[in-house]
């Protein structure tokens, strides 16, 4: 059976809260991921069958293959239709937060949220919330946010209603946030919670295909220039790094999620223990995005928090440099030279 991540009395809170609420919100992160989107369509499936109309949101574009998803087309962007949002958060009864730990990971979206005057339920698995909520389920240690999600619906009684409009979205969720389940999925609870989805009678296989397999010609083509032109290995550190500049993405046609699971790749050479990659923003001048994948007891998340502004998990982290390229190569240099023990 699967532990609880929460007392009855905050089962009771969450159950209250939206049986009384009129206009609820769901929204996640800038960038989102598999998981933020897995997540708030999830969560959102839920609150239909109790017989609401959520509102899901996210502050701007999220990838291509993500978007097979059923009632994906629901989900409004904040960057397209900022007053709409705004006039709906301003009425709200309830926000969701959802895969994020602080509202500046929102962007644009943090002023309006935090004057929102709705009650805010904070779901995330990242560590030091200070987001201010009426109820915070945060868990650091689950595999993803669409866990949380599972769980929540579990102990709340509501899962036997659901189907795969629920399921596919948290599977798709709980996958890619691990890797396709090859990090920070040890827990046997992890696999449990999956052999359930199960039961909905998803397609694993093809939901993998639809995420994995699923980019263009030019993707492809930009991962073999990058492994092949942008990529320094420095075996001394048992780490790597390479860049993404805008000339390579105008060249390579790039779109939003060309770039996911490249950062992944360095790792399978032997030995190495730290992958950093660095991606120029097209649109706005001086801003390096910055992930960071490491296997053992290298420390991504706090490579990020001291030096690229950012945070995350243990193995997986992202931030940002502002500055050139060149500043953000430098930023990477001074970063591997501090770890230099823990890479041993």
């Amino acid at each position: 059976m699967l532990q609880p991540v929460m007392t009855e009395r905050e089962c009771e809170m969450l159950r209250s809260l939206i049986n009384d609420a009129t206009t609820i919100v769901l929204c996640c992160h800038q960038n989102p991921d598999g998981d933020a989107i897995g997540s708030m369509m999830g969560l959102a499936e839920v609150l239909r069958t109790q017989g609401k109309e959520p509102l899901m949101v996210a502050p701007d574009q999220y990838p291509d293959y993500l978007q097979w998803m059923p009632n994906s087309e629901k989900i409004v962007r904040y960057d397209k239709r900022k007053e709409y949002v705004d006039n709906v958060l301003k009425i709200a009864d309830i926000v969701f937060c959802l895969d994020f730990n602080t509202l500046s990971r929102t962007a644009e979206m943090e002023e309006v949220l935090r004057k929102s005057p709705a009650q805010k339920v904070l779901i995330d698995h990242h560590l030091d919330p200070d987001v201010e909520a009426v109820l915070s389920i945060s868990y650091p240690a689950m595999s993803s946010t669409c866990e949380l999600v599972f769980r929540i619906v579990w102990q709340l009684g509501l899962y036997e209603q659901q189907g795969k409009h629920f399921a596919g979205p948290v599977y798709c969720g709980m996958m890619t946030d691990t890797g396709a389940f090859t990090f920070n999925s040890n827990a046997p609870e992890v696999f449990y919670i999956i052999s359930q989805l199960l039961t909905k009678r998803i397609d694993k296989d093809r939901i993998y295909r639809n995420v994995y397999h699923n980019y263009s010609e030019h993707r492809l083509r930009l991962v073999g220039h990058v492994l092949c032109n942008r990529l320094v290995v420095d075996q001394q550190h048992h780490a790597s790094y390479f860049t993404l500049t805008a000339e390579d993405q105008q060249r390579f046609h790039f779109v939003k999620g060309d770039s996911e699971g490249i950062v992944n790749m360095p790792l399978q050479i032997k030995g190495l223990k730290l992958s950093i990659s660095l991606r120029e923003d097209r649109e706005k001048k001086n801003l390096i995005w910055v992930s960071l994948r490491s296997v053992d007891d290298v420390p991504c998340n706090e490579m990020a928090m001291q030096f690229f502004e950012g945070g995350g998990h243990l193995h997986a982290s992202g931030g940002r440099v502002h500055g050139s390229m060149e500043d953000a190569v430098e930023t990477v240099k001074k970063c591997i030279e501090a770890f230099a023990d823990t890479l041993k």
